[in-house]
């Protein structure tokens, strides 16, 4: 497959182009959320095409009540095939053991692993997508700048992101035309940085 020249031709097609382009390729594929801001526009596109899709979330267990709120909204909303992960380790243990360390404490590289890595490796052992639709977009961090509409990691997943270049703008009008609801109080204890990589696509 030739990702750089089949990017350059879907730069010019709609979401619903890239979906329905990626979904013909798709043998196994999923969707990820963990119903951050414009989360809802992934989710509405995907499920839209495709209903049964496996929607996987990784929840570390420090979301905030906002964040829970709009997660059962929209799993009800879209009727979302949901298969949530959660860390080995209950929030309770870990604020006594470890806390959330702050980003030069050596403790975070851990702290990432059980509440977010983990738990996605094990989703992705369980489900073994071939195509992984995400919510990634150009400008949000330094790594998300180098990807593109379709990449392909390391673990032969492709992983597409049919909003790659569209603006907060653009997703603000997309929500209010399909009329979907949006949650700002929203928490990531592994980037504690809105700009920072969480570790789960770099």
């Amino acid at each position: 497959m030739d990702i750089d020249k089949i990017n350059t031709e879907l730069r010019s097609k709609s979401p619903e182009e890239i979906v329905n382009w990626a979904l013909l390729q798709a043998k196994k594929p999923i969707v990820t959320t963990n119903f951050r801001p414009y989360a809802g526009a992934i989710l509405h596109l995907v499920s839209c095409m495709y209903s049964s899709i496996d929607v996987i979330w990784c929840d570390t267990g420090y979301n905030t009540p906002n964040t829970y709120r709009h997660a059962e909204d929209l799993i009800e909303r879209f009727g979302l095939n949901m298969d949530i992960y959660l860390p080995k380790q209950t929030k309770a243990y870990r604020d006594v053991v470890l806390g959330i360390p702050n980003l030069d404490d050596p403790k975070h590289k851990l702290f990432t692993e059980q509440v977010k890595l983990e738990p996605f490796k094990r989703a992705l052992k369980h489900h073994k997508p071939d195509v992984w639709f995400t919510n990634l977009r150009k400008g949000q961090t330094a790594f998300r700048d180098t990807i593109d509409i379709l990449s392909l990691g390391k673990d032969g997943i492709l992983k597409v992101s049919p909003f790659y270049y569209w603006s907060d703008e653009d997703l603000d009008i997309y929500l209010e035309e399909n009329k979907i609801p949006n949650e700002f109080k929203y928490f990531d204890p592994t980037k504690q940085l809105e700009n920072r990589e969480c570790g789960l696509h770099a």
